[in-house]
């Protein structure tokens, strides 16, 4: 009895000064096996779990922006494609037309048909689809914006767009918290209608002659200049698109940064910091060990 009281104060002082190097050590231990400060917010203290949670609902917005803007920007490469396809296609429609004016005796069934194999090939790519979009129609992108059913323009001179079946809402994107951009292009474009025009009046056309072929070349090219333009445009948006994801890549990559400087350790450090507090455990338990030992008796006897 008298050892142990002769010893209590000091025994109890090196316990709780060991249960304190003990959590250290297995604070430690955490941090070094999982790179965090904490494995929940508490553990960050109020100002700084207020910080994380803000730039996590930062983030989760941002990568939302970009992935819609992403989305948009794939349909605008589509579109892209698509238009340059018709270049093509008028192109060589117009080839077609230069070697019919310049020729003797034109054949004007082989001509017809080749412009109703046109007309219906550029219906086509105009009813081009992407992720089960119809691209040209508008906001109407469940139906197919080109129907050649009741379609016959047989002048160049008067705009017909009744083979338009969409609508005139052009689709849009929010980008970021304060700016939208609007993207694409309708079927019924007058680009796109100039071309319909050209081609179907040949396709459509009663009797063939040089006239009639002259004012489709005409046409044609001119559809071809006002559908380069479109294309132009829709490499403008998709540029405008590509910068405002980069915009939201590098405010990722900055909130991300700030955010592990937050929660995550330097585990080097925490390292050398871990194998320290073990070290001192070590010698509290052996002080401890020594005191319990002690005794007044041996001292008296």
């Amino acid at each position: 009895m008298i050892g142990r009281v002769a010893t209590f104060a000091l025994s109890n002082s090196m316990i709780d000064a060991a249960l304190l190097t003990q959590a250290k050590v297995a604070e430690k231990q955490m941090q070094s096996a999982s790179g965090l400060i904490s494995s929940d917010y508490g553990g960050l203290g109020g100002a700084t779990s207020q910080k994380v949670l803000s730039l996590q609902v930062s983030l989760t917005q941002s990568q939302a922006y970009s992935d819609a803007a992403s989305s948009a920007n794939d349909r605008v490469q589509v579109m892209y494609s698509t238009t340059g396809s018709i270049v093509d296609l008028l192109n060589n429609f117009k080839s077609t037309l230069t070697s019919s004016v310049s020729a003797t005796g034109t054949d004007a069934d082989t001509l017809q048909d080749t412009a109703a194999s046109a007309l219906s090939d550029l219906a086509s790519l105009l009813n081009t689809q992407y992720g089960g979009r119809y691209l040209f129609a508008g906001s109407a992108t469940e139906t197919a914006p080109v129907d050649l059913s009741n379609y016959s323009a047989t002048s160049t001179s008067s705009v017909d767009t009744s083979y338009y079946q969409g609508n005139s809402d052009l689709a849009s994107v929010r980008v970021s918290g304060s700016r939208t951009i609007t993207y694409g292009v309708t079927a019924d474009n007058s680009a796109f209608e100039q071309a319909m025009r050209a081609i179907s009046s040949i396709a459509n056309g009663g009797t063939i002659d040089n006239d009639i072929i002259s004012s489709a070349l005409d046409q044609t090219t001119k559809a071809i200049d006002s559908v380069i333009g479109v294309q132009t445009q829709l490499s403008l948006t998709s540029s405008q698109l590509e910068r405002s994801i980069d915009v939201q890549t590098d405010f990722q990559d900055a909130a991300s940064t700030v955010s592990s400087s937050l929660t995550e350790v330097d585990v080097a450090a925490v390292t050398a910091q871990l194998t320290t507090y073990q070290s001192q455990l070590e010698a509290s338990y052996a002080a401890i060990s020594k005191i319990q030992g002690l005794s007044l008796v041996n001292y008296l006897s």
